[in-house]
């Protein structure tokens, strides 16, 4: 029989295990990305290997739902060229007076009760921006505010994905709308539904469902059009399987 320290030893020796969200693009006008979940072991660490090597189980458990999906992950810690250029912290926004991070654009647009817009966040690196301190001591946000034109905080991550989906739709990153249609799925190794609301991966799902039915061009018009797309959207059942909720289904 083992003993006590072999059982410890034992349960050290077990491998972490994660379960994430990952996106696919819709088809059907209405719905503008589904999610499935998948479980993978999952790699402490903040050192860029440890990150790859979640990344690579992650993508190994989607392949045995769909060996012939062709995945893309989306983030800085992404091993492939295109799914780093895709990240926030690194698409660029023509904002008409400059050329901008998403994340940039995104922290800079936040107005909030007792302060803000902080638009000095324009001029500093993504990840300065995104951690600011005026972010976590002027009260609640909110709207956000982006070209003199006002966006609502609902429906949730509307406003970041019309930046996100307006920045890849410019002319200037053109070879990244080519290269983004060559994927089925997208993942984000940052992205946790249960502690987050935007998502860069789901951004680019959206980007491919609405060039799908053919609704691209209309949606990125305006803030308007995008709105009124966005706002008829169901968000209800995004979820394929019906794992746990989205974050979009809870109250």
């Amino acid at each position: 029989m083992p003993n006590r320290k072999q059982k410890t030893g034992e349960k050290q020796k077990k491998q972490a295990q994660a379960t994430r969200i990952y996106f696919l693009p819709a088809k059907e006008r209405g719905r503008l990305f589904a999610e499935k979940e998948a479980r993978f072991n999952f790699y402490a660490g903040f050192d860029i290997s440890q990150k790859r090597k979640t990344i690579d189980s992650f993508h190994e458990a989607i392949k045995k739902q769909d060996a012939n999906l062709k995945i893309l992950e989306i983030s800085s810690k992404s091993a492939n060229p295109i799914g780093v250029a895709l990240s926030a912290f690194r698409l660029r926004y023509d904002n008409g007076d400059g050329s901008y991070a998403v994340e940039n654009i995104y922290q800079s647009s936040k107005v909030f009760e007792n302060g803000g817009r902080f638009t000095d966040l324009l001029y500093c690196s993504p990840s300065e921006a995104k951690r600011d301190e005026r972010l976590k001591t002027s009260g609640k946000i909110t709207c956000f505010e982006l070209n003199n034109e006002i966006w609502e905080l609902e429906p949730k991550s509307m406003f970041y994905d019309y930046i996100y989906l307006k920045a890849l739709y410019q002319s200037q990153n053109r070879e990244l709308q080519e290269a983004i249609f060559k994927y089925g799925a997208f993942t984000d190794i940052e992205f946790n539904s249960t502690k987050s609301i935007n998502c860069q991966a789901r951004s680019a799902a959206i980007f491919i469902s609405l060039s799908l039915q053919g609704l691209l061009d209309k949606a990125l018009k305006n803030g308007d059009s995008f709105k009124d797309i966005y706002k008829k959207t169901d968000f209800t059942n995004t979820m394929i399987a019906a794992p746990p909720q989205s974050l979009f289904q809870r109250q």
